[in-house]
């Protein structure tokens, strides 16, 4: 008796790390598409950024800081949207990441609620066909 319960807790504990090990794996696959987004988004606003400075050190009169306004403002504009766009990627790549664990936790729900239902089982039918 002992020796079926010392087994069916050591899978128990093999499954339960099991999917730990997904559900980590799972979380840094989603860390990293966040962070090469987010890099990648930083990049090119840093970019953007540095060539608006190039332009506005070669500013000599009162009509190239009118264009470099607009071009500031432009540039402000892009970047809030390019911004929000990223925002949308990020949010959009959690939510694909919580749907995953979500799923392996319903697995592993599933798969606990197996193992416990056989033994209960199990024991009805030897109870039953004790009587």
């Amino acid at each position: 008796m002992t020796q079926q319960l010392n087994t069916q807790v050591f899978a128990y504990a093999k499954q339960l790390a099991e999917n730990a090990f997904k559900a980590h794996a799972l979380t840094i696959k989603g860390l990293e598409q966040v962070a090469e987004l987010q890099l990648a988004a930083l990049e090119k606003q840093t970019q953007a950024t540095a060539e608006f400075i190039a332009q506005a050190v070669e500013v000599r009169d009162i009509d190239a800081l009118r264009g470099l306004w607009e071009k500031g403002a432009s540039l402000t504009r892009e970047q809030a949207e390019g911004a929000v766009s990223v925002t949308k990627e990020v949010v959009a790549v959690a939510q694909k990441t919580a749907e995953s664990l979500n799923a392996l936790l319903q697995e592993q729900q599933k798969a606990a609620n197996e193992a416990v239902a056989a033994p209960v089982a199990a024991i009805k039918k030897a109870a039953a066909a004790a009587k």
